[in-house]
């Protein structure tokens, strides 16, 4: 009728009414942020919160490590999009602020779809060889708080410029990468024991676990763990499995070395050298985490968040630890994470809480023990410590568990709605 006001489409939907615009941008941004290694219980509420937010509460979505489904509305189409190769952390931070701010209405969906383009095809800050020399002090890091000895942090270094050159030429040769844990181990390991053979090094367990920490699936078994517990029976398993073939890949280059030099069981054994004091702890955990930020790419803006929420994390892990044990102190320190981001988060420009808390989750994954705990099966003593890793692992998934709901307190939540 002539004069009427032309009927405006809702929110969420093109202007013929399909919902085709949306459902892409939650396809894509779903497998943005699988590749960003998120778990998929958190990526499947997200996309399900962000469709009531643009008016389509009946959003629907099934999320595996490998790929996800999405159908706007009860017996509607589904549209299924695989996961893509892993971001950088400082895309998948851009990411998670993105959305946010489709879901509080300050990017409309076509110019998400633009962004989120821009965003995977963006250059790295530095190139792809300087994120792998993290590994440097990540390596040297660990050292400092598994076995503070000048000898070992010296061996640390070199072993970890080993993995760094390891890491450099699987990114540039796809056939190789499988073989990166095994390789990584075999050799590090050799060069290690053939040290103390030598009498030039002590206590080589440690500092081997130092040098191949930054490869460890230490986070893939901890989001696993943390994924089943949520329900996702199915990701969580995958993850899981492909985390503990990764163990046993690493386990076979150490004792392969070891049994190739004829290494006595005393040379894998779990011996300090010389223990570390508070002041070390603190270099350690410094060093550690400056080599994780270049290794992950973090945002450079969140920075001091990340420096003040890891630090306290890793301060409250270590002392619980001494205490009380391994999986105690990784169950409070994933907590604390969860506590501390969420109290930045709310601060006014603070970036998202997932770009706080996960270098912090990072530091905490005790993967390290796993790999340390498993080696000593040479030495007899693999069965029970493999329990004591066990526990460890655990703890922490159902740390991070907690800490995903700290992060949904109205704390969180006061500057308006929060994306995951």
């Amino acid at each position: 009728m002539t004069g009427e006001t032309p009927t405006q489409p809702e929110p969420g939907t093109d202007a013929d009414g399909s919902g085709e615009e949306l459902r892409r941008l939650l396809l894509e941004l779903g497998s943005e942020l699988l590749a960003g290694g998120l778990p998929v219980n958190d990526v499947e509420g997200a996309l399900r919160h962000l469709g009531v937010a643009l008016g389509r509460p009946d959003v629907a979505v099934a999320a595996l490590p490998t790929g996800l489904f999405v159908t706007l509305e009860k017996a509607g189409d589904t549209g299924f999009q695989p996961t893509g190769n892993p971001l950088r952390f400082e895309q998948t931070a851009e990411i998670l602020e993105l959305g946010q701010l489709v879901r509080v209405g300050r990017l409309s969906i076509g110019d998400a779809l633009r962004d989120l383009k821009r965003i995977r095809r963006s250059p790295a800050r530095w190139p792809a060889w300087v994120s792998d020399l993290g590994a440097v002090p990540v390596g040297v890091g660990l050292c400092v708080l598994l076995q503070p000895a000048l000898p070992n942090i010296a061996a640390a270094a070199a072993g970890s410029l080993i993995v760094a050159g390891l890491t450099t030429a699987a990114r540039h040769w796809a056939a190789f990468r499988p073989l990166l844990p095994v390789t990584a181990a075999f050799i590090v390991s050799f060069v290690m024991l053939l040290a103390v053979q030598a009498s030039i090094l002590d206590g080589a367990l440690r500092t081997i676990v130092a040098i191949l920490a930054i490869l460890l699936p230490g986070s893939l078994l901890v989001t696993g763990l943390s994924e089943i517990a949520a329900g996702a029976i199915s990701a969580g398993s995958a993850r899981l499995l492909g985390g503990s073939v990764q163990l046993v890949l690493f386990v076979t280059g150490v004792l392969t070395a070891a049994v190739l030099l004829h290494a006595p069981p005393t040379d894998l054994a779990n011996t300090y050298v010389t223990n570390a004091s508070w002041w070390t702890m603190v270099v350690g955990v410094a060093i550690t985490l400056a080599g994780i930020m270049v290794w992950f790419s973090t945002p450079l803006s969140a920075t001091p968040y990340i420096v003040v929420v890891a630090g306290l994390t890793a301060g409250v892990q270590l002392t619980v630890q001494s205490m009380y044990g391994a999986a105690t102190g990784g169950l409070l320190g994933a907590i604390v994470a969860a506590i501390a981001a969420t109290i930045a988060h709310a601060l006014p420009n603070a970036p998202v809480w997932q770009v706080i808390y996960l270098p912090a989750f990072w530091v905490l994954v005790p993967g390290s023990f796993g790999l340390m705990n498993a080696a000593q099966m040479h030495s007899g003593d693999g069965l029970h410590d493999l329990a004591t890793a066990g526990s460890a692992v655990l703890a922490v998934a159902i740390g991070t568990l907690i800490g995903s709901l700290i992060s949904q307190l109205p704390l969180a939540r006061h500057r308006g709605a929060r994306f995951l």
